[in-house]
């Protein structure tokens, strides 16, 4: 199923990745202290010690972007402010962004973020596919209306079980977990968002296919196909 470059231009891809900090080429063991708190301070200390892989990460995906979708320098650029790294090109925007786990500040995160994509059709390429494979695992629908949980929740709880839909949430309905027939992803409504989140990483013309079976799904209600207009 094909997706209007409306909706596609609504899609954000997310991808993450984690690691020690320890093990950045920045840290100097006997000099630097793995930090034991997130906070502002020790934000700006990773953004110094993972400068190195950012930047590398950031070139590489640069040159293989330009290369393989023949952008001339116009139409290409790529900005580093560590721990974060912004590529703006003609039909999309990609971030690359470092940040300490909450959790255990030991442990920092990469963040990788494609959104206001303006063509459907250039993702579908072999070319884009192949620059961006197994990136992402998150595919993100901003709900240009909105939506009310609750009626999502009651919309799906209306249809028979032939309609291939189930939810499930939680007491306060601040979400709710949908599951689709045959789609191997967990599909998540918040109001503001549809979230689909799949097992295995793939690109976007992998995820854009989920995307796009999670809408033909919806379409057996008025109420649920309205959001992903």
């Amino acid at each position: 199923m094909s997706l209007p470059n409306t909706i596609i231009a609504g899609i954000g891809f997310t991808g993450r990745s984690a690691g020690a900090v320890k093990a950045l080429r920045g840290f100097r063991k006997g000099h630097h202290s793995v930090p034991e708190l997130a906070n502002e301070t020790t934000s700006a200390f990773l953004g110094k010690i993972c400068a190195a892989e950012l930047d590398e990460q950031a070139e590489t995906l640069f040159q293989r972007v330009r290369a393989g979708l023949g952008y001339k320098r116009r139409e290409i650029s790529l900005e580093l402010a560590s721990p974060m790294a912004v590529l703006a090109a003609k039909d999309f925007t990609f971030e690359i962004s470092y940040a300490l786990e909450t959790a255990d500040p030991a442990r920092f995160l990469v963040t990788r973020l494609m959104h206001s994509l303006r063509s459907g059709e250039l993702a579908q390429t072999e070319d884009f596919a192949a620059i961006f494979a197994a990136m992402f695992s998150e595919i993100t629908f901003g709900l240009k209306k909105g939506a009310r949980v609750e009626a999502v929740i009651d919309a799906i709880e209306a249809l028979d079980e032939t309609a291939g839909l189930a939810v499930n949430y939680p007491a306060d309905c601040r979400e709710c977990i949908i599951g689709v027939a045959g789609v191997d992803a967990q599909v998540r409504c918040t109001g503001a968002t549809l979230d689909i989140v799949f097992p295995r990483a793939g690109s976007p013309r992998e995820l854009i296919a989920g995307f796009a079976a999670v809408r033909g799904a919806f379409a057996v209600s008025r109420e649920l196909s309205r959001l992903l207009e």
